[in-house]
């Protein structure tokens, strides 16, 4: 009788392990309660920062696992070089606007009245050098003087006409100002030597490595002292903001999530510390069951990535860390035509 008993006994034990079992085996993943529960990894953007310059590093201002803000200063070059550059530059521009300038305005009053006086000059000159051509030329005619001197009369009349006209289109110029191509190629001068200012600026603005965006620095690789370039990465920053969990849900769970659907996020390290987060992404296209995903159904069974990010980082989740998303599976969808809401403000 005692054996029976003890055989019943041990029997009722093992259908209660059983039944525990199979209870939890599918609280485990959904199936039979009101909460679809997926198992995925923690997954951020990276970003290698490095100089768009090749010059020394001087400073750097921050260590691994720094949290930096957007905009930060994290490090800097030696700006010697590049300092002098700039200053070259801005006197080249300096001296090209004078040249602008001076052609724009054309010639001083000063100038023109200068050009005026030595056409009157010339004019003096060759009126004299006419009358004396004019009297050795019947002087000669009269065999009082010889052939020679009359032509040499008549040539020193000639050149003093052409001094005339000389100093007469001189004057004109100067009265018309600058030509227009004269000024339009000065101009384009300037422009040339003003994008070189730009350049050089730009360059020494780019002495200065700045976050592009909130994040924690994960690894520092170049150190004062180095030689920075642009394909030299000096820090790598992971990003705080998107914060996701990588996870896969199988085919037969894919119709209970929706997009902007509340999700909690839990991890081993932090069990009573859930993240609130959402579902922002669900692939179109299924693929095979990673190895690092168990599920209950065989590793050829195709499932779909989904992503369920973090409302609200205040640490404690690493790249790479296991996490479990619990999902309710009773939210209902928005109503035709309404915005959804705002799955991270409370009471979504």
């Amino acid at each position: 009788m005692k054996s029976i008993r003890l055989r019943l006994l041990l029997a009722s034990v093992l259908a209660a392990a059983i039944a525990g079992s199979i209870w939890w085996f599918y609280r485990g993943d959904g199936s039979a309660s009101n909460f679809l529960v997926l198992h995925g990894n923690v997954d951020v953007r990276q970003v290698e920062l490095a100089f768009n310059a090749s010059e020394r590093i001087v400073d750097v201002l921050v260590r691994e696992g720094d949290r930096v803000k957007k905009g930060q200063l994290l490090a800097r070059l030696d700006t010697g070089r590049l300092s002098h550059s700039v200053e070259q530059a801005k006197a080249e521009v300096a001296a090209q606007q004078q040249v602008v300038a001076r052609l724009v305005a054309g010639a001083r009053p000063e100038e023109i009245n200068k050009a005026r006086a030595e056409v009157e000059a010339a004019a003096v000159d060759a009126r004299n050098a006419r009358a004396n051509y004019l009297r050795d030329r019947d002087l000669a005619k009269q065999h009082f003087i010889s052939e020679q001197q009359a032509d040499n009369a008549r040539a020193a009349a000639e050149a003093a006409e052409s001094r005339l006209n000389a100093v007469r289109e001189a004057l004109h110029l100067l009265e018309e100002g600058s030509r227009k191509e004269d000024i339009a190629a000065a101009r384009a001068t300037l422009a040339a030597r003003q994008a070189a200012l730009g350049i050089a600026q730009h360059n020494l603005d780019e002495a200065t490595l700045s976050a592009p965006a909130d994040g924690v620095i994960e690894n520092r690789i170049l150190e004062p002292g180095d030689m920075a370039s642009p394909q030299k990465a000096v820090f790598t920053l992971a990003l705080t903001d998107p914060l996701w969990v990588r996870a896969y849900v199988s085919e037969l769970d894919l119709g209970k999530l929706r997009l902007g659907g509340i999700a909690e996020i839990g991890t081993d390290s932090h069990p009573d510390k859930p993240f609130r987060g959402w579902i922002g992404f669900i692939s179109p296209t299924a693929e095979f069951t990673p190895k690092s995903v168990e599920t209950r159904e065989v590793r050829t069974a195709l499932v779909y990535q989904v992503r369920v990010f973090v409302c609200a980082f205040e640490g404690g989740l690493r790249l790479g860390m296991p996490a479990t998303v619990t999902i309710p599976v009773d939210q209902p969808p928005p109503a035709g035509g309404a915005p959804a809401p705002d799955p991270c403000k409370s009471g979504q």
